[in-house]
């Protein structure tokens, strides 16, 4: 040991006897009582790592108690991390306190955080140095440095992407939209169950865009789930309760409904019913400002409103006319190719352009969706009250981008499958994203995922698709990259897209990025890892981990890069390497970082993970938190790494 360490252990020994004593008065503790004194001590830890340390201290004597001494040496196991030692004495001169001068170097220098001032250190003194001496005098021990560094004020994430900064005035159209398919389930969609949860657990999770599939229920009730399955059933009723209670618990910006109706017109009604009276003032029946619509409200003219996306029996401005009679019992018509829901639309059927005049081949014409002889003639009935609820969200069947552009109004907006959706994703990238520049777009997953799996987002986001649905019960990277997308502006449901993505005569596309962006060249230092999840192969807390940072985003670029890995711990593992990524579009890039236990060449245990968007990264020593596969935070899990860009 060096003598700088000695210092610092020294100065931290004493601290420590002088907090910890009185837990020795007795003599010895046992293992449930040093966790419960790190505890005191708020030092968050894995049991299963206090647990193995603990084990080995007392194997050595054959006894299951510590003395002081005993603790002493867990708690620097623990919580004193040789590369946190390192990187104090690269600003501390001495190697035993950190003035405040030089906690403002480290922030300015370590961290990237130009406009630091003195000020700004000395809050941070105050925050997290533990001893009182050393706090006095604006100075910072190891002790405090250490808690500094494993905040959330070092997290990777940005601090000033953790609330809404974002323009929240700019047409709906203008940002995606956090939104779920299926909502309703919290499983598979064949057999699963349908509950309520399924709408409170997306809510909660910042979702703007619920999706409820509508049936006829008995005693003139609507149900809810998925059709001709084996789901089971909930009130209509009943979620609307739900999303009423929770609607703006996690977000004060706008929530879509996204009905797939089936219901007769007498049941139409009721939905109508319990639309207008559950959700009273938050249901928006009436258009903002000017009743013509040539434009699409904002997220923040929205604000705390609940808006129904559904068919709709002629325009917004006749909808007004009839708003103060009572039209409950009147129906209007909509033909069978107006009407058809999501689940009609066999997207893997459907061609890239239906009117194409050109000749196809035999295989080709299999392909093909039948002629529509009766779409004309077949009409289905809808509730006017129904109808009249729709304001802002208009599903319109979607024809092509060129019958779109010359008749689609504002208001209207597509749901298209992801079959379809990704041939033209290859095939008109142009033209798709001149499209969601106008016009809300949904895409939702493609009727033979029955397991309820979910595509890739991303190819979706970097077209300008506001409404990308996923279900969100199905954990899984898509989910990941869900989660991580809309961190940004404070969890809010709502980022803004970039303005290649707003603008009507942008030339961009994922495959021809041309000049609209400026490229990022991204180093990030992988230093360590810290109380990973052990394996669950592990008797004690050993795993092999590695680490594999991937960037997602437009098809240049995609890559994932593999650390090397570190056998038989998970306590701190140290990895030292560094790795470099020159990024096209760093505006729709995503980082993702993926821990793994390798059990062997070809087969690898999923540890932890943590996705954010690449413009939401912290320059300077960070820590990454981890996260299981369902989003729970595996605290005190996490990477240190060094990230630094141009």
């Amino acid at each position: 040991m060096t003598w700088a360490r000695c210092f610092l252990n020294l100065i931290s020994h004493t601290w420590l006897l002088s907090v910890i004593q009185n837990d020795f008065r007795t003599g010895k503790i046992d293992l449930d009582s040093t966790a419960k004194l790190l505890e005191k001590l708020q030092i968050p830890y894995d049991f299963a790592h206090v647990k193995h340390v603990f084990k080995k201290v007392v194997d050595k004597r054959r006894e299951h108690m510590i003395g002081i001494e005993d603790f002493r040496a867990i708690y620097q196991t623990i919580v004193h991390r040789l590369e946190f030692h390192e990187l104090f004495r690269t600003y501390s001169p001495d190697s035993k306190i950190l003035t405040d001068n030089q906690l403002t170097d480290f922030l300015k220098r370590g961290q990237f955080e130009t406009e630091a001032s003195e000020t700004a250190a000395l809050e941070i003194i105050l925050k997290y140095e533990p001893i009182e001496e050393v706090r006095k005098r604006r100075h910072m021990s190891f002790e405090g440095f250490v808690r500094y560094l494993s905040s959330e004020d070092c997290s990777i994430f940005k601090r000033d992407h953790r609330t809404v900064y974002q323009d929240m005035n700019r047409p709906l159209c203008d940002y995606f939209i956090s939104s779920s398919h299926n909502t309703y389930l919290i499983s598979d969609q064949l057999i699963g169950p349908s509950h309520l949860w399924g709408y409170t657990s997306a809510l909660l999770k910042g979702c703007r865009c619920l999706e409820i599939d509508c049936w006829d229920g008995s005693n003139n009730e609507p149900v809810v789930y998925h059709g001709h399955t084996l789901t089971s059933k909930i009130p209509f009723r009943s979620v609307i309760q739900v999303i009423n209670k929770y609607a703006f618990v996690a977000s004060d910006y706008p929530v879509v409904l996204s009905l797939e109706n089936h219901c007769s017109p007498k049941q139409q009604d009721v939905m109508a019913e319990c639309l207008e009276t559950i959700l009273g003032d938050k249901l928006l029946s009436s258009t903002i400002g000017d009743t013509v619509v040539t434009q699409l409200p904002s997220p923040e003219a929205l604000k705390f409103k609940i808006l129904v996306k559904n068919k709709k029996v002629g325009t917004i401005e006749e909808s007004m006319l009839r708003r103060d009679h009572d039209r409950h019992g009147e129906t209007g018509e909509l033909s069978e190719f107006e009407n058809m829901t999501d689940e009609d639309e066999l997207d893997e059927k459907t061609p890239l352009h239906p009117k194409s005049p050109r000749l196809k081949r035999k295989s080709e014409r299999r392909l093909s969706t039948p002629p529509r002889k009766k779409a004309k003639v077949k009409k289905t009935k809808v509730s006017i009250a129904l109808s009249d609820l729709v304001i802002y969200t208009k599903s319109e069947k979607f024809v092509s981008f060129e019958h779109s552009l010359a008749n689609q109004k504002c208001y209207e907006n597509n749901s298209i499958g992801e079959v379809r959706a990704r041939k033209f994703v290859k095939h008109s990238a142009r033209q798709f994203v001149s499209h969601t520049s106008r016009f809300i777009t949904r895409i939702y997953p493609k009727g033979t995922r029955m397991n309820s799996s979910n595509y890739n987002p991303q190819d979706f986001w970097n077209v300008g698709c506001q409404m990308v649905a996923l279900n969100f019960q199905t954990p899984g990277v898509q989910m990941e990259l869900q989660n991580g997308k809309f961190l940004d502006n404070g969890g809010c449901g709502y980022i803004l897209k970039p303005e290649f993505l707003r603008n009507h005569n942008s030339m961009f596309t994922p495959y021809d990025v041309g000049s609209y962006s400026k490229q990022m060249c991204l180093s990030i230092t992988l230093i360590s890892g810290h109380q990973l999840p052990p394996s669950n192969l592990s008797k004690t807390n050993k795993a092999d981990p590695f680490v594999q940072i991937e960037i997602y985003g437009v098809p240049e670029d995609q890559v994932k890069k593999k650390s090397s890995v570190i056998k038989s711990n998970a306590l701190n593992p140290r990895w030292d390497e560094i790795f470099t990524f020159t990024i096209q579009v760093p505006e729709l890039a995503l980082i993702r970082f993926c821990v793994e236990d390798e059990i062997s060449l070809v087969a690898n245990e999923f540890l932890g993970q943590f996705t954010l968007p690449l413009l939401s990264l912290n320059k300077g020593y960070r820590k990454v938190p981890l996260f299981s596969k369902d989003g729970t935070n595996l605290e005190p899990a996490s990477l240190f790494v060094h990230v630094w860009s141009s």
